[in-house]
């Protein structure tokens, strides 16, 4: 069924709809011809950068250990007794063969009494045996006389012989008792002289502080135990511990700073005195040891220590930012920015000494700037275009 004027409308709409159609395409052309002509290739990557710089970098350690007394003496009392004095307290000051305590010497002082008493009792027998070899000399003496005269008989003779023979030993025998007894009385007063107990250390500074104190006045003690541990803190020993990517740059006499949590920004300085030939099993680490100066004593054995040490420098590096490094194909280098600032080259480069944000660049010649930001967007002879130009050629 149709109806009456159907095909003119149909003819109608259709007239409509292909001008619609041409208008547009009359549109497009007409705003085509008005814009800028399309550059040909990818459009350039907006990129920062900064020139590369020549200076002096420096490869530190900071080594985490402790300060320890550079040296430590125990005094301990030679022989047994109850403590009558002890003299010093802990951070009091003390000089060699200084007395710092004292033992109760009631029994030590009889003993050198009676070593006293027996050495007179010798050297009075001694005396005595002097007397009668001499007497017995005379005797023997008369008898040889009375005997070329044929007076006496020759046992009479003998007998006076004997009895001087038996004189001279008996001076022999006291002789050696006085011997006996001078070594008694002499041990006597050695024995005695352990009641004062000095701390008689050999070597090393001659001002150590007092820094544990283990026995109070009345307590008993045997020979050897422990009164007093002295130390010597000026200079101190400062300890870290190194593994072996670091033990080869080390050298005895190189430079270290130390910091520690008790003076907040000061340092000390110091120096490498000892590194141990052998790592432990355990750690795998190598003991390293330093001088540092304390005159003034305010360094403690037992502080926390950060010890930073230089380890390798350059005087003049070719230096860039760590922010330009990057990696293509496993390999490391850097974007290096044309004179004309409108593309970059790709240059694979060998870091060396970082130090901050700073990375040396080993074994080749750079010059000029190169990309720190924006590297993920750009290859090797990438167009690229800087911030300031950018905003230039905005209308």
């Amino acid at each position: 069924m149709t109806f009456p004027g159907y095909k003119k409308i149909s003819a109608a709409a259709l007239i409509l709809i292909v001008g619609i159609l041409a208008w547009a395409v009359l549109n497009r052309l007409t705003e085509d011809g008005n814009a800028a002509p399309r550059r040909d290739g990818p459009a350039p990557a907006a990129v920062e950068a900064v020139p590369i710089t020549h200076g002096p970098v420096a490869l530190r350690r900071t080594f985490s250990g402790a300060l320890e007394a550079t040296a430590a003496f125990r005094v301990a009392p030679k022989a047994g007794g109850r403590v009558k004095r002890i003299d010093v307290d802990i951070s009091d000051d003390v000089t060699p063969g200084q007395v710092v305590a004292q033992l109760d010497d009631d029994e030590l002082v009889q003993a050198v009494n009676a070593a006293e008493a027996d050495l007179a009792v010798a050297r009075a027998t001694l005396a005595e045996a002097e007397s009668g070899l001499e007497i017995a000399g005379r005797s023997l003496r008369r008898s040889e006389s009375l005997r070329k005269q044929r007076v006496i008989s020759a046992s009479e003779f003998d007998t006076a012989k004997a009895e001087h023979l038996g004189k001279a030993a008996r001076l022999d025998v006291a002789k050696a008792q006085v011997t006996r007894a001078e070594a008694a009385l002499q041990s006597a007063r050695i024995r005695l002289g352990y009641a004062q107990v000095a701390a008689d250390w050999t070597g090393g500074d001659a001002h150590r502080v007092v820094a544990e104190r283990y026995v109070d006045e009345g307590q008993t003690v045997a020979a050897n135990d422990p009164l007093l541990t002295i130390v010597e803190i000026d200079p101190i020993t400062g300890v870290f511990f190194v593994t072996e990517r670091d033990y080869g740059r080390l050298g005895e006499g190189q430079s270290v700073e130390l910091a520690t949590d008790a003076y907040p920004g000061e340092t000390f300085q110091g120096r490498i005195t000892r590194i141990a030939p052998v790592f432990k099993e355990t750690t795998r680490q190598a003991r390293v040891e330093l001088t540092v100066e304390n005159n003034r004593g305010r360094l403690k054995p037992g502080m926390f220590i950060r010890a930073a040490v230089v380890l390798d420098q350059v005087a003049d590096a070719i230096l860039v930012p760590e922010a330009a490094l990057t990696t293509r194909n496993d390999e490391t280098g850097v974007f290096l920015l044309a004179e004309d600032g409108r593309s970059v080259t790709w240059r694979p480069i060998t870091p060396g000494i970082r130090e901050g944000d700073r990375v040396q660049i080993v074994g080749d010649d750079l010059s000029g700037r190169v990309v720190t930001l924006g590297q993920q967007l750009v290859d090797d002879g990438s167009p690229v275009v800087l911030p300031g130009d950018a905003e230039t050629a905005q209308p």
